[in-house]
């Protein structure tokens, strides 16, 4: 087997039927990371020991007859900001490198755990997942695996590039204003943000608590729907998952079922402006696929995006308002600034930002009565150098940080389920088309993605140019 490139279900299939040691796999994912890490810098900390101790977990369990789960022997690895028991929680900051050890699992962790899959380690990220390049000023930049000399987007880049790498098959990462969906893009991988409050982020450290999601990168829509079924549950640990409606379980066989009767558009009007050419083809590519022909509109998804930089820069700053106050020379430049500007903002402005999100989601809701799936570019651009200022849209010079999260912030201001499927250029960068739907149908999404997959249109091929 060509550990590189295989899936997590082709793993995890030939680990339970004897074909393979989850040990031996874990040893070439650990090879793999010690070959190419220093190259990519994705991991911060390798949890090497304990991982080969849970590999001999799972081949005793097999030997002993017993299904160690569904994800055995697959090795993952998460964003520094999941509690990885023994391990202190990063959250890609200096500061926090002085905090306690986690005294036990993220729920996150633990459920993929416990479903047979083999932790590695932890992965870089923007310092407090402020950021969409994850050119972390303490823990170095996160090189894309297409062109090392290229941001792997973030905040969870040092997720999206361990997968588009092959050092990992699964991760995890977080997204507040896209997070997840432009690694994802920006790396050429399968970047899920289901619906807020359906997956547990107890043991997260969150950035801004009414925005943040979590959810799992892959190279195969199986994969992601595996993961995603792995992780869904109620958890009185997080009370933000304890308050969602009750909801079935996506099984990996929905995905076989036809997509006929599925219903999709493309976003018109903001989606198809300020962005380059090729970001707006790769939406086309995806609709020529689908025979989708109708656009529709949501409506102020400009004030959208504006209303979730005022919350999210409030809350962020709100929640470290304490260590600006005393260690402001110990945060990463780029963090300090822009926390310092959320600590600024006016409360009044806050609470009509939260006034107008209230209204923004009947308004998409009124779309969604038409429509079950809407399309749109992830990113304006393909990933920009490290190091990069500045970016051309429409004629217009403007700054790339905060510029990456152009298509994704009007859609996690109101929690939508979204999957980032990867559009693969041969002659250039990998491009992102986010697949977006009302709450809780992500099962339509990853139904519509599996299709895509299956006539060639979406793939996450590794990539290493090492």
């Amino acid at each position: 087997m060509n550990f590189d490139s295989a899936d997590a279900i082709t793993i995890a299939a030939a680990v339970r039927e004897g074909n393979v040691s989850a040990v031996d796999v874990t040893k070439a994912a650990l090879a793999r990371i010690a070959t190419r890490n220093h190259q990519f810098n994705c991991f911060t900390t390798i949890t090497a020991e304990a991982a080969l101790a849970d590999a001999a977990r799972i081949d005793k369990e097999i030997a002993q007859g017993n299904n160690p789960g569904i994800l055995a022997g697959v090795p993952f690895a998460v964003k520094n900001l999941f509690d990885i028991a023994g391990l202190t929680t990063l959250a890609g900051s200096k500061i926090n490198a002085e905090n306690p050890v986690a005294t036990q699992d993220a729920t996150a962790v633990a459920k993929l755990r416990q479903a047979g899959a083999v932790l590695l380690g932890a992965l870089n990220m923007d310092e407090y997942a402020y950021g969409f390049v994850t050119e972390n000023s303490h823990y170095g930049a996160t090189h894309n695996p297409h062109d090392l000399l290229r941001v792997a987007g973030g905040s969870s880049g040092g997720s999206a590039a361990a997968v588009a790498g092959g050092l990992v098959p699964l991760t995890l990462g977080s997204d507040t204003n896209g997070s997840i969906r432009v690694p994802a893009a920006l790396c050429g991988v399968f970047g899920l943000k289901p619906t807020y409050g359906r997956l547990s982020r107890a043991g997260v450290a969150l950035f801004s608590s009414s925005f943040d999601h979590i959810g799992p990168f892959a190279r195969s829509v199986q994969d992601i729907a595996t993961v995603f079924d792995v992780l869904q549950g109620q958890d009185d640990r997080d009370p933000i998952c304890t308050q969602r409606p009750a909801v079935e379980t996506l099984h990996v066989t929905s995905l076989q079922q036809d997509i006929s009767a599925i219903k999709i558009a493309i976003a018109a009007d903001y989606f198809t402006k300020g962005a380059q050419a090729e970001a707006l083809a790769a939406v086309q590519i995806v609709a020529d696929a689908l025979d989708v022909t109708e656009y529709v509109s949501i409506p102020e998804a400009h004030r959208a995006r504006a209303a979730a930089f005022v919350i999210t820069a409030s809350e962020g700053a709100n929640l470290h308002l304490d260590k600006l106050q005393r260690r402001s020379q110990d945060f990463d430049p780029a963090t300090r600034d822009r926390f310092l500007a959320g600590a600024l903002i006016p409360s009044s402005w806050y609470l009509q930002a939260q006034r107008f999100r209230r209204w923004y989601r009947d308004r998409v809701r009124e779309v969604f009565q038409n429509v079950d799936i809407i399309l749109a570019p992830t990113t304006p651009i393909a990933a920009p150098l490290i190091g990069q200022q500045t970016m051309i849209l429409d004629g217009e010079e403007i700054l790339i940080r905060p510029h990456l999260g152009l298509f994704t912030q009007p859609l996690s201001f109101i929690g939508l389920p979204v999957l980032s499927v990867p559009i693969q250029r041969p002659n250039g960068l990998p491009l992102g088309v986010q697949l977006i739907a009302a709450p809780y149908n992500e099962a339509l999404i990853l139904q519509v993605a599996a299709a895509l997959e299956a006539k060639g249109i979406v793939s996450a091929p590794v990539i290493f140019n090492g």
